[in-house]
């Protein structure tokens, strides 16, 4: 069963500042805690560090539940990478048939508004993975309008 959710915020900080934070590993790490901790490669500090070739795989991650118990891999593959734009991550991963996370961000008014669209087929039943789903991006976009309110005072 192919499940498609989006999660949305609007950050009062400037999309450059944004961009930062959405592709920055600690960043990506800080959002993903306690849930998940991924590895990354030593070196690796962004996003934009790495060669992207569409569809060509980037890395293999270990997924952590909780940050400590291994629950899969994930080869990190980026259909695109726009700076200050977005980008459509499509990874073969542990678990799913098929992960696609498209990130974007846009300027709005009063800031900068985040969005997560993913569409997934997990092998597990969808009404396990679609829960934990929502609690894992409604965190990360929880930690996101956080950071965004601690910088705007």
């Amino acid at each position: 069963m192919t499940l498609h959710l989006s999660f949305t915020s609007t950050l009062p900080a400037e999309p450059e500042c944004v961009w930062r934070w959405i592709t920055d590993v600690r960043s990506l790490r800080a959002e993903m805690h306690p849930w998940l901790w991924m590895s990354v490669p030593k070196g690796v500090r962004n996003l934009e560090d790495l060669p992207v070739e569409a569809g060509k795989p980037l890395f293999t991650s270990w997924l952590w539940l909780f940050g400590i118990l291994p629950i899969g891999i994930s080869r990190l593959t980026l259909q695109s990478l726009t700076p200050g734009s977005g980008f459509v991550e499509q990874s073969p991963m542990t678990g799913m048939r098929r992960w696609r996370h498209a990130r974007r961000i846009e300027v709005v008014d009063g800031g900068t508004r985040v969005v997560d669209d993913l569409t997934i087929d997990p092998i597990l039943p969808a009404v396990l993975v679609e829960p934990f789903l929502q609690l894992f991006f409604g965190s990360r976009h929880r930690t996101l309008r956080r950071r965004a309110a601690r910088q705007a005072h």
